[in-house]
């Protein structure tokens, strides 16, 4: 029987976040197995801000045992968890020691493990090796057309979209767990009946599980950025057929956490990613009330700060 929790020690927690509700992985715990925004890509959407460290480096980041620590001592606390996730303010597949990281932590859960991953990385024999392990790859792909994929991720200069798309297949290959490719829809950028052509010419070609369409939700980093509409989506993912869904809009979800009325909580959360007030409520099943209450205080104390973006009003650290 799930028990509801109070969290009290998450404003502690180095590496780990969550449970956070969204449609792609139902609750999700998060793993951040990376410094903050170091990436391949510098994408104009991405809700955590410009990459800081832009690198193809891996190496080991952070240390496995720490963060093994810190999960066991949280999955002490009888939570629901749909998937455990690496993804985070980072590109997880940068740390070497992700395949170390995925086999360790099925010693200890049953938990099925998912990798969200900007695609980039997997060309590389070893990070497909280290993959292998995950129930759930989710990459990233926006388009085909090399000048296109320049413009929406920035990315180092020698990275083509070819390799990118070269390197699904391959893995596609290889891995015999589930692939949930997302494709996040730009307005104006990718979105013509050409990209379209292209992206279902790439898509048939890597066989994904499920073809998972998104949008801008949130404030991204270039404030130019538009999302597409619903109904755009919608005729989008008729395009792409019967395996393709819309994973743009958080569904309205049971609250499973009793959490203290902690700003500490709240802060942590926007550390995380920018949100609204039902963001926050659907989330750390906080009430309104009180989620106004602490961000008052937050905005006061200057630790957070108030964005306007798309007609809605989402609140960021600082």
């Amino acid at each position: 029987m799930i028990q509801k929790t109070v969290l009290k020690k998450s404003s502690k927690n180095r590496y780990i976040y969550g449970p956070v509700p969204s449609r792609r992985l139902g609750y999700s715990l998060g793993i951040d197995i990376i410094p903050f925004k170091t990436c391949p890509f510098n994408c104009i959407y991405c809700q955590l801000g410009k990459t800081t460290l832009q690198t193809e480096s891996r190496k080991r980041y952070i240390p496995a045992n720490e963060i093994i620590t810190e999960l066991k001592n949280f999955l002490k606390n009888n939570v629901h968890i749909d998937h455990i996730t690496f993804s985070g303010s980072g590109e997880p597949t940068l740390n070497s020691e992700i395949g170390n990281l995925i086999k360790k932590i099925k010693k200890i859960t049953n938990i099925p493990i998912a990798v969200i991953t900007d695609s980039y990385l997997l060309h590389k024999p070893a990070v497909q090796k280290a993959l292998l392990s995950a129930d759930v790859v989710l990459p990233t792909l926006t388009t085909t057309k090399n000048k296109t994929f320049k413009l929406i991720h920035r990315p180092l200069p020698h990275i083509t979209i070819r390799r990118i798309i070269d390197g699904l297949a391959k893995f596609r290959k290889v891995y015999k767990g589930k692939i949930w490719l997302e494709v996040m829809m730009l307005k104006g950028i990718n979105d013509t009946e050409e990209e379209l052509k292209g992206l279902k010419t790439a898509i048939d070609r890597i066989k994904p599980d499920r073809i998972q369409l998104n949008t801008v939700v949130r404030p991204p980093s270039e404030y130019s950025v538009q999302p597409l509409g619903l109904q755009e989506l919608k005729r989008i993912k008729k395009f792409f057929g019967k395996n393709c869904e819309i994973i743009a809009e958080f569904r309205k979800q049971k609250n499973i956490l009793n959490l203290n009325r902690n700003g500490q909580i709240i802060l942590q959360y926007l550390k995380r990613r920018p949100a609204t007030i039902m963001d926050m409520n659907k989330s750390l099943g906080i009430g309104n009330k009180t989620i106004l209450k602490y961000l008052s205080q937050l905005l006061k104390s200057k630790k957070i700060k108030r964005i306007n973006y798309q007609g809605k009003v989402f609140y960021e650290a600082i």
